[in-house]
């Protein structure tokens, strides 16, 4: 298989009970409408096989699974998706193999089938608890016979600290980024003049919201510090709940909503809104919370216990942790000082 993209409270009210900001409003909103909404064809971030047909576009293609099906895996990586765009970069599994060739302890190891899945962590919780994962018509075996099993897993605390309790990974895992807080993504042109979390609530715009997880939690806290909890209330109000085919995968489902016209603006990782402010820089524009950096989390490491590939996992847990330090924040993450990075997180009670 190849991979590709798989897959108000007082300041409302005052703003709002004028006709001027209502005309503006109006006059904006149907500036947008009248363009036609599309989906994202998202970017290959891995290297293609010559000669292999690739299905991309807006159907039959597969998110988030990324590396050869029917191979023999050389390491499996399950991962929180919302970092992807580092893990499957060049400066890391792409630097990986070459890394390993110049340490004599590696040099034999073949590394040409790194798998990374990166769909949301409750999805990677289940598979590993129901043993499978079906992609349209397509069931994958999740389980150490198939080889599609992690030899590590990448996460926040709590959905390690599941993992753990189901055996699955080694009783520590170590922190190893974090990142800027919270953001605001617009259409291009920024059409609607959003430069902050009052402009949303004095537009009265639809909003994309996380559906779940420690991105809500902190899009909502931030908003409770930075507008005042009535007004937070009248924001998350305008939250467009969903769309047709929304799976819950943040890091697709957000941006699509702005694409296709189901909402105006989407509330989500800092990282997350530059990364496709960047790779859609047509179609998107970031806007910055001030104030926002410090509604963060960090993402640890965890190695699952006795691994089908425990050498490659050796090996890659000492590559990474030579680099990430550097070069997460390349992509918009925050520096970790040394305090933070590498620091034991323990997943026993």
């Amino acid at each position: 298989m190849i991979r590709r993209a798989f897959l108000g409270g007082t300041l409302s009210a005052v703003a709002l009970s004028t006709c001027k900001a209502q005309s503006v409003t109006t006059t904006a909103q149907n500036a947008v409408v009248q363009t036609p909404p599309e989906p994202l064809v998202w970017p290959i971030v891995t290297t293609l096989q010559p000669g292999v047909r690739l299905f991309v576009g807006h159907t039959d293609t597969v998110l988030d699974v990324i590396g050869r099906i029917g191979a023999p895996p050389s390491l499996v990586i399950f991962t929180e998706g919302n970092h992807l765009m580092v893990l499957s970069s060049d400066d890391i599994v792409g630097a990986f193999a070459s890394w390993s060739k110049s340490q004599p302890q590696y040099a034999n190891l073949d590394l040409t089938n790194v798998v990374l899945v990166t769909l949301p962590q409750p999805i990677l919780v289940q598979m590993i608890r129901t043993g499978g994962v079906a992609l349209g018509n397509l069931t994958l075996d999740v389980n150490r016979s198939s080889g599609f099993y992690p030899d590590i897993f990448m996460g926040y605390p709590e959905p390690l600290r599941q993992l753990r309790q189901l055996g699955v990974i080694e009783p520590q895992a170590r922190f190893f980024c974090k990142n800027r807080g919270v953001a605001l993504l617009v259409r291009k042109g920024n059409p609607l003049g959003i430069h902050g979390l009052a402009d949303v609530v004095r537009t009265g715009m639809r909003i994309a919201l996380p559906d779940s997880g420690d991105v809500r939690a902190m899009c909502r806290a931030a908003a409770d510090n930075l507008l005042g909890k009535p007004t937070a209330d009248t924001l998350f109000t305008a939250e467009v709940p969903s769309f047709p085919g929304r799976l819950g995968i943040m890091h697709r489902d957000l941006p699509e909503m702005i694409a296709r016209g189901y909402a105006d603006v989407a509330f989500t990782w800092y990282h997350l809104v530059s990364y496709w402010a960047r790779i859609f820089s047509n179609q998107f524009e970031f806007v910055a919370v001030p104030g926002a950096e410090p509604f963060f989390t960090k993402i640890a490491l965890g190695h699952v216990t006795d691994p089908l590939r425990p050498r490659a996992m050796r090996a890659f847990d000492e590559f990474f942790f030579s680099r990430a330090r550097d070069v997460y924040p390349q992509y918009d993450f925050a520096r970790m000082n040394d305090a933070e990075f590498g620091a034991t997180l323990g997943l026993d009670p």
